[in-house]
């Protein structure tokens, strides 16, 4: 079946199972077309709590549809691939962390939505990169910080708020490792006249050098008041924005920042996981009382 057969049967089949999808900003420019909404973690999210659909269709890795799963916990939350991961998440394990918190109980643990629902459960409160410095801003200024599992963006916070936060050794690998000084020497130099914007999981080097950090969001919203820009963070985002601009000068800072586990999602994975309802997400309760707790908190405090 040819993309544009399969884009109509998704379509048929997602209003005969009065489903939605949700895509992240990451995916393919064809997921794009077929989705409901596409955001940024932190706005899917929000979404996800109010949707009154039979079925979520979650474009994306494992913790967004978990995440989903959580807050709308009556509704069915299908993944679209389902070995979609995240290297990050999987950088934190529950044994680690609850080893720590059992040596720290004094710390308050926050954790970036990037994270196993295990993880989650042992957290105070979850954030992600549109808020993660608005909420830590509003934690108890006496009580130290584990920021788990991203030391690049725990980093940025940790100097956008002069807080003491101790950083968990995660990252994520496409941010940590495909965006240089050296790629920003050279675009400094090949595109002048252009600001050059980054996402907070690049290395502290990396963002100290940007004209502007952002989450994926902050990003697409630069984009909108700007006509040149070069982008550090995955192509998934560039290759939107170009779409969306054709008339800007939008260049990514690297040709290498590939998510492969974002790409697993393809339309026949979508048509076969919403057809079949397969790779449906599952939580034990426990896990749930404790995992919705965080997620609650940044919704209360963002």
């Amino acid at each position: 079946m040819n993309n544009d057969l399969l884009k109509e049967e998704i379509l048929k089949v997602k209003k005969e199972k009065n489903a939605i999808i949700l895509a992240h900003n990451y995916q393919t420019l064809d997921i794009h077309e077929i989705a409901d909404i596409v955001g940024d973690s932190f706005q899917l999210a929000k979404i996800a709590e109010g949707i009154k659909s039979n079925i979520i269709v979650f474009c994306g890795v494992k913790f967004m549809a978990e995440t989903a799963k959580l807050i709308n916990p009556n509704t069915k939350v299908l993944l679209s691939a389902g070995d979609a991961g995240c290297p990050m998440a999987d950088m934190a394990s529950y044994e680690d962390l609850k080893k720590f918190k059992d040596e720290h109980p004094d710390y308050l643990i926050v954790c970036y939505v990037n994270s196993s629902i295990e993880v989650k459960s042992l957290c105070d409160v979850c954030v992600t990169s549109s808020n993660a410095v608005r909420i830590v801003n509003k934690l108890d200024k006496n009580k130290k910080i584990m920021f788990v599992p991203d030391k690049n963006l725990g980093h940025y916070v940790k100097i956008k708020t002069n807080r003491s936060i101790d950083l968990w050794d995660g990252m994520c690998p496409i941010h940590h490792l495909f965006f240089t000084i050296d790629d920003i020497k050279s675009k400094r130099i090949t595109y002048p006249d252009h600001k050059i914007i980054v996402h907070p999981e690049c290395t502290p080097e990396v963002v100290a050098l940007a004209d502007f950090v952002g989450s994926t969001k902050e990003l697409a919203d630069f984009m909108a008041d700007n006509d040149k820009a070069v982008i550090g963070t995955e192509l998934g985002l560039v290759e939107m924005l170009i779409q969306k601009y054709p008339q800007k000068s939008i260049i990514p800072l690297s040709n290498k920042a590939i998510c492969q586990n974002m790409k697993k999602t393809s339309l026949n994975e979508v048509f076969e996981t919403l057809k079949n309802e397969i790779n449906e997400i599952t939580i034990s309760d426990e896990i749930a009382i404790n995992a919705i707790k965080p997620i609650k908190m940044m919704l209360e405090l963002n």
